[in-house]
């Protein structure tokens, strides 16, 4: 049984989250809480598995909230968002704090999106249980103090590798701070990115990791010309793919369209026009993630002799995808993620 603490100060939020939750045999919401402070107390006595905490509220907000949690009795906490550009900016905070993941707070239309977050919720809530991220993880900070590695002395004819692809979700964001910062300067390939993320967080987010990295980091636009040390996130609610242009560019192509993908952006849909585009030339890179969006289109990179690259379960805050790829048979190599970045620059 996963015990839930519920932390909003809005009684109508409170009550949705916990009818959404209970409807679940498996999960029992042990207590709800109406602001930060009260939140503080109620993890402290209740000692709840997972805490959902909202963002703004009175007397303690979910920052300074989640703070005290942290340093007083460290629990697995999803912060609960409402999709604007101030929100994103703060929930990614939260994650650096050491939130492990977010979730829309979309409930005031009593819509389809009703049903569709409640899917998401549960079984995030399960999935983080499962992990029992019972400690403190470390604060990412502004400048990583490590020296990034330096890049092996190849000659063009020698490189094979012509675009590192990076699939990630629930943990994604984290993983890949601790990732592309590490990364010097002179990458000599581009990086694209699928990163299960609603749309206005994508922005705030690749502009944060690019404050963060010596690589250039940003939210692809239609049309963004794949260059060397230069890192494309795919926006949310599109579907991001690559394709060659006769002037021989290589260029990224954004899709709103309505496709057969349960997620948008969609990993498969990024894989599978890598797989087209750079056959035998590509890396794949799969982060922490639940579910399996992303196995098939590695797959067909594997096809074409593309190396594949799992991030290993005891980093994950949620091993999926990761494990997905694993079971499939198709990864070169299992590795935590702090040894990714190092892989990633011996492979290029």
């Amino acid at each position: 049984m996963v015990r839930v603490l519920i932390v909003d100060d809005s009684a109508f939020m409170r009550n949705a989250l916990s009818s959404m939750l209970s409807s679940d045999p498996e999960i029992q919401v042990v207590g709800l809480a109406r602001d930060g402070q009260d939140g503080v107390e109620k993890v402290l006595q209740l000692k709840p598995d997972v805490v959902t905490m909202d963002v703004e509220m009175p007397r303690l907000d979910g920052l300074g909230a989640l703070k005290q949690i942290m340093e007083r009795n460290p629990v697995p906490v999803i912060m609960v968002s409402s999709l604007t550009t101030d929100d994103a900016k703060v929930t990614l905070d939260a994650l650096d704090l050491g939130a492990v993941d977010f979730i829309p707070k979309n409930l005031t239309n009593l819509s389809i999106d009703i049903v569709k977050i409640k899917e998401i919720l549960i079984a995030k809530v399960k999935e983080i249980a499962k992990k029992a991220h019972l400690r403190r993880r470390p604060v990412l900070q502004r400048r990583t103090e490590a020296a990034p590695p330096q890049m092996p002395v190849r000659t063009t004819g020698e490189r094979r590798i012509s675009v590192v692809a990076i699939g990630s979700s629930t943990g994604g964001p984290k993983a890949l701070q601790e990732i592309i910062p590490k990364l010097p300067k002179e990458f000599p390939v581009p990086i694209i990115i699928a990163q299960h993320m609603p749309a206005t967080f994508t922005g705030p987010f690749a502009q944060r990791l690019n404050e963060l990295s010596q690589v250039t980091v940003q939210e692809a636009k239609d049309g963004d010309v794949l260059k060397p040390g230069l890192v494309l996130i795919a926006p949310g609610g599109g579907h991001m793919r690559v394709q060659r242009r006769r002037s021989l560019e290589t260029v990224v192509s954004i899709s709103n369209a309505i496709e057969d993908f349960i997620y948008r952006p969609s990993v498969d849909a990024l894989m599978q026009s890598v797989s087209e585009c750079f056959p035998g030339r590509a890396l794949g890179v799969m982060l922490t993630g639940m579910g399996n969006d992303g196995v098939n289109g590695m797959r067909a990179m594997k096809q074409t002799g593309a190396r594949i690259f799992a991030q290993n379960e005891e980093t994950c805050v949620v091993y999926g995808m990761p494990k997905a790829v694993v079971d499939a048979g198709i990864s070169d190599k299992v590795l935590a993620v702090e040894e990714i970045a190092g892989e990633m620059v011996n492979s290029v």
